[in-house]
């Protein structure tokens, strides 16, 4: 077997997947030189030494330290400084080897023949791959101006308060627009938190920002009708996407586990109504609201539950109410990531891989 199929293989082990493809295969030629595969296989999901990866390499110090910092720089894998010592660990095909070469911008003959590749491989393979399981990598979540009469919001659930109790926060350019070059929404939405948005602003592919700018720019991408989604998780978000990458997996490929619905659904407020059409023609991107003569109506068993139609609503006529059987989130992006596994049929494969 062939380094770069023996990479696909292990990077198809992770909950992200990454299924058999010629184009998929292209990308990676393009992500990486033969020489840094060689070195790949020997990596981990799980951060390690230079000196570990070098051992399992049998490279010298210099040498894999010299490679290992070269993919860092172009952002196909991560690294991370722990107790004075520099880490490297894999990324997996979402978010990771798609998402974070496009955050500098793009506009390059090599990222527009990039972009080309992985649109062509989500609709071949990865799309399906991705999101084709009963538990979804991510879940939507509505911004808190669009939330009224409910009791209690939990952080989970709400874009507004992640941002709030975030200790580190990225801005980055929306790979997705920049990789397909056909839309005009607003690029600089995409916010990453943690150790991978610090990773991202030391590496040039995002900058870090304070929590007023990063609402300001979760504010642009509500006004322009873009659907946020997080990771579907309880315990701290890793990122906040306003794109429409991860909505595709229903929308044109069908799969309804795709993504998670917020625990909460769109009502209308007849009285309220005038049956100006903004939240069906402009805000609802799944077809959710429709107009019933001169008023709204809602189909609940498509509504996601994002908020777009109530913060666009110039009558307030619609509201957010909590679901009667909310859906199930993972407490944790690891126990989420087990579930993920179970279902898919890798999780055996993917702790071979961690615990080297």
């Amino acid at each position: 077997m062939d380094m770069f199929e023996r990479f696909r293989e292990m990077l198809d082990a992770h909950p992200s997947r990454a299924p058999k493809s010629e184009t998929f295969r292209e990308i990676l030629q393009m992500l990486f030189t033969p020489e840094e595969v060689a070195l790949a296989v020997h990596m981990s999901f799980k951060p390690k030494r230079v000196e570990d990866i070098a051992g399992a390499a049998s490279l010298s110090y210099d040498e894999a330290a010299a490679m290992l910092e070269r993919m860092a720089a172009k952002a196909v894998i991560f690294s991370v400084k722990k107790d004075g010592k520099m880490l490297y660990g894999l990324v997996p095909t979402i978010p990771g080897l798609f998402e974070f070469p496009f955050m500098k911008g793009g506009g390059t003959p090599e990222l527009k023949k990039l972009g080309r590749l992985w649109e062509a491989y989500h609709r071949e393979a990865l799309g399906n791959a991705f999101s084709g399981n009963p538990t979804p990598h991510v879940r939507i979540v509505p911004i808190s101006t669009s939330i009224q009469s409910v009791n209690v919001v939990h952080p989970c659930e709400e874009v507004k308060q992640m941002i709030e109790g975030a200790d580190y926060i990225a801005l980055a350019h929306c790979a997705c627009r920049v990789s397909v070059e056909r839309c005009d929404a607003p690029r600089e939405v995409c916010i990453i938190f943690g150790s991978h948005g610090r990773f991202l602003v030391e590496r040039g592919y995002a900058r870090e920002v304070g929590k007023d700018e990063a609402l300001a720019a979760l504010m642009s991408a509500e006004e322009a009708g873009l659907v946020h989604t997080s990771n579907n998780s309880a315990d701290r978000p890793m990122i906040i996407c306003s794109c429409c990458t991860i909505l595709r997996g229903r929308t044109q490929l069908g799969n309804l586990d795709a993504f998670a619905p917020s625990r909460f659904e769109a009502e209308v407020v007849s009285e309220l109504c005038n049956g100006c059409g903004i939240c069906s023609d402009r805000r609802c991107f799944f077809g959710a609201v429709h107009l019933d003569g001169d008023k709204a109506v809602v189909a609940q068993e498509r509504c996601t539950g994002c908020g777009l139609c109530v913060s666009g609503c110039p009558e307030k006529a619609i509201r957010l109410k909590e679901r009667a059987v909310a859906p199930e989130i993972p407490k944790t992006a690891i126990e989420m990531a087990m579930k993920v596994m179970q279902e898919k049929g890798t999780l055996e494969r993917f702790m071979h891989i961690m615990q080297r």
